[in-house]
């Protein structure tokens, strides 16, 4: 698919749920949320599996990351938006990793499984043809609703994307993680910081204001 707009639809009158008795009130919540989202009806329109396809549309746009033609590798891929947007952005090289099943994306190679596996380091770049030059991660752990418990789980993901990605990624490649805000990241920081030229904290406008989600944005890769 070719990347044809960021632009968000026109806004519409707002949509009252009906028939929603049966629901929970936080299911209402979110229901309510989702149909009068403008990412989630422009996602619809321009064809990308979720919301948070305009996160990386955004983010790129800011931060230029994915460039003329970079093996882009995609952890945490489901359920596909991100791979989606890489590859009508210019990608020559799209291999995507989840523990979920991701349905086919033209242009793109997905597997079932988890980058931490042995061996997957390896296997994942040979699918790629060479080292990395972008390494994303979207991924996010299921929420428990106790922030500072919530926030070590991401941080660990985030830590172990972290060191993944300075495994596998070329000289002057770029990383970018979902964090929550909350505090432990000092040590990461100092990580991204001596292995990154440039390092970034972005929130960008198709994250939900009440969101404690922020993306950091390193590029500048110096391998040890």
């Amino acid at each position: 698919m070719t990347d044809n707009s960021s632009k968000l639809p026109p806004r519409r009158e707002a949509v009252r749920l009906k028939n929603a008795r049966k629901l929970s009130t936080s299911s209402q919540r979110w229901l309510q949320r989702q149909l009068n989202d403008p990412y989630v009806t422009a996602a619809k329109v321009h064809g990308w599996r979720s919301r948070a396809a305009f996160k990386l549309i955004e983010l790129d746009e800011k931060y230029k990351l994915i460039g003329k033609n970079p093996r882009v590798l995609d952890l945490g891929a489901a359920p596909g938006g991100w791979s989606q947007v890489a590859l009508a952005r210019g990608a020559s090289k799209l291999v995507g990793i989840d523990l979920l099943e991701i349905q086919p994306v033209s242009g793109a190679d997905f597997i079932k499984g988890d980058f931490l596996e042995e061996g997957m380091e390896a296997r994942l770049t040979e699918m790629l043809g060479g080292k990395a030059d972008l390494v994303l991660s979207d991924m996010a752990p299921n929420t428990s609703g106790h922030v500072a418990t919530d926030h070590l789980r991401i941080m660990a993901l985030a830590e172990a994307a972290l060191a993944f990605a300075c495994d596998v990624l070329a000289p002057g490649g770029g990383f970018v993680a979902k964090l929550f805000q909350g505090g432990a990241e000092k040590e990461m920081l100092m990580t991204l910081k001596r292995r990154f030229s440039n390092v970034k904290h972005a929130k960008p406008p198709a994250s939900r204001k009440e969101s404690k989600e922020m993306y950091v944005v390193a590029t500048g890769f110096r391998p040890d």
